[in-house]
């Protein structure tokens, strides 16, 4: 016998994860299972059932052995996708401009937290001013490495496209950074990443936290800069800007679904650029859309378009930025 956790996106905004263990006799006998919707912020109680239907399943680096992750789309009982199944749109979306190979790479930054406050704060007033955080080494300028590090270590455990962790700008937050992969499986390793680091934090009695501005005042926030190309950005020169100016056509519909206080983050201050504005810009990391110098100097690549939230759903976000571009080169 082995157990097989499977995890699923509940309906709150922004989504949350959620998960349960199901003892089964071996891998082939994983099957579709159910779930009171009416928890979850996905059904009424007079019709709370609602279908879990494993889309990846890989092993559990956390319970080891013969153990398995299954992480799950939803879907009502009619096997239609629920309302807050947002994958299916994503999938939708990745098939439509596949021919185009639309790349992803996300930087998803985090804070880990404990009794309320980022980890290096003191329980009264505030450290340092930031400046030596920012991939920091030693105990006075670097807090919860050991939770990072085994992170890292799960993700790599079970063949997630994990690119790279370096610590933030402020204490005790983190990034780590998912691709490049295509719409949906950039999203789908993002989530799976997340649900890991949650798990493992749990074990240090840490909490993560995703909020846009997880400590007003002078202190950055968190967001999930989300770098983008296609096949023909990546190899033909004068496509660069003309991405950049499709998603200026665009920016109260992107603005609307890129995570949960963007208000709070993007104020033009912090390396942001305000969100009542859009521009794009040589290695500028105070505008909306940044181009790489060297994306620049060689006129192909990608760009990073720096205004999705910590907090943002991947498969939202992936989904409106390569039908945003996609639809215009």
């Amino acid at each position: 016998m082995i157990t097989v956790e499977y995890i699923w996106l509940d309906g709150n905004s922004p989504a949350q994860l959620r998960s349960k263990t199901k003892v089964v006799k071996d891998k082939e006998s994983v099957d579709v299972w159910g779930f009171d919707g009416s928890s979850t912020k996905q059904a009424e109680g007079g019709a709370s059932d609602c279908v879990l239907v494993p889309v990846i399943m890989t092993s559990d680096p956390l319970r080891g052995g013969d153990s398995l992750l299954a992480f799950c789309e939803v879907l009502d009982v009619d096997m239609n996708p629920h309302p807050s199944n947002s994958r299916r749109v994503c999938d939708e979306v990745g098939q439509e401009y596949k021919e185009q190979e639309p790349w992803f790479g996300i930087e998803q930054e985090y804070t880990l937290m404990q009794d309320d406050r980022p980890l290096g704060f003191p329980s009264s007033g505030y450290p340092e001013p930031q400046g030596q955080y920012y991939c920091g080494v030693g105990a006075p300028n670097n807090f919860g490495r050991e939770i990072v590090e085994a992170h890292l270590a799960a993700c790599l455990h079970i063949g997630l496209k994990i690119s790279g962790i370096n610590a933030e700008v402020m204490p005790g937050q983190w990034e780590f950074q998912i691709g490049p992969a295509a719409p949906v499986e950039a999203s789908d390793h993002l989530w799976m990443a997340r649900y890991l680091l949650e798990r493992i934090a749990e074990r240090y009695g840490v909490t993560v936290s995703y909020a846009a501005k997880p400590v007003k005042g002078d202190w950055n926030g968190a967001g999930a800069h989300t770098n983008f190309s296609t096949k023909a950005m990546r190899e033909q020169e004068g496509l660069i800007e003309k991405a950049c100016e499709a998603l200026g056509e665009e920016v109260e519909l992107h603005l609307a679904n890129y995570g949960d206080g963007i208000e709070e983050r993007l104020t033009g201050e912090h390396e942001t650029c305000s969100y009542k504005d859009f521009r794009y810009g040589e290695s500028d990391r105070g505008a909306s859309i940044r181009i790489p110098w060297q994306v620049a100097k060689e006129g192909k690549g990608y760009i990073e378009d720096r205004r999705p939230n910590a907090n943002m759903d991947p498969y939202v976000v992936t989904g409106l930025i390569a039908h945003t571009v996609c639809s215009r080169l």
